[in-house]
């Protein structure tokens, strides 16, 4: 079992948008373990606190392949500093949408500022699928999902088949 529950679309508190992080402790390390274990089980390549319910400005990474040993990637604070004109389009998916995937277009390189598990601040420059992750992120955190950048009607339909999923994971049959 997760460590977290992960809130699926149309949670409202998904829409919501994270304070910042005023001291990396040890309490803040302790859920970005606890968020790093959730998500390897579900199993998913990012994650951002407020799709735990948790409005903080907190997002883990790790893109790394199956066979690969892990590298994690701990965010706090994450401000993109630079996005390239050049695009890239990759098939997105989400935690907090599960089964549903959609082709988004995004900057194909970002600059990243962030402090990592330690407090330490950083700067990373990512392109590729690195890249699509952080942007995919850091939208959570201003309360933004990936279907936000499809039209209107994909979006509508997404959220159809998640509230329908939602009341029938709800029904118990004895």
């Amino acid at each position: 079992m997760s460590k977290y529950k992960i809130l699926i679309e149309p949670d409202p508190i998904l829409r919501q948008k994270c304070e910042p992080i005023d001291i990396v402790d040890d309490e803040l390390r302790k859920l970005m373990r606890g968020m790093l274990e959730t998500m390897y089980k579900a199993p998913g390549i990012g994650l951002a606190a407020i799709q735990l319910g948790i409005l903080k400005r907190v997002v883990v990474i790790d893109i790394s392949k199956d066979s690969e040993k892990k590298n994690p990637l701990f965010l706090v604070n994450p401000e993109i500093t630079f996005k390239s004109k050049k695009t890239s389009t990759f098939e997105e998916g989400c935690l907090s949408l599960p089964g549903q995937y959609a082709e988004i277009e995004r900057p194909a390189e970002c600059h990243l500022q962030y402090l990592d598990f330690h407090g330490k601040k950083k700067e990373i420059k990512a392109d590729g699928l690195l890249s699509t992750c952080i942007q995919h992120e850091v939208d959570h955190l201003n309360g933004v999902l990936f279907i936000d950048y499809l039209s209107k009607l994909k979006k509508d339909m997404i959220i159809k088949k998640l509230k329908k999923h939602k009341k029938e994971v709800k029904r118990v049959v004895v």
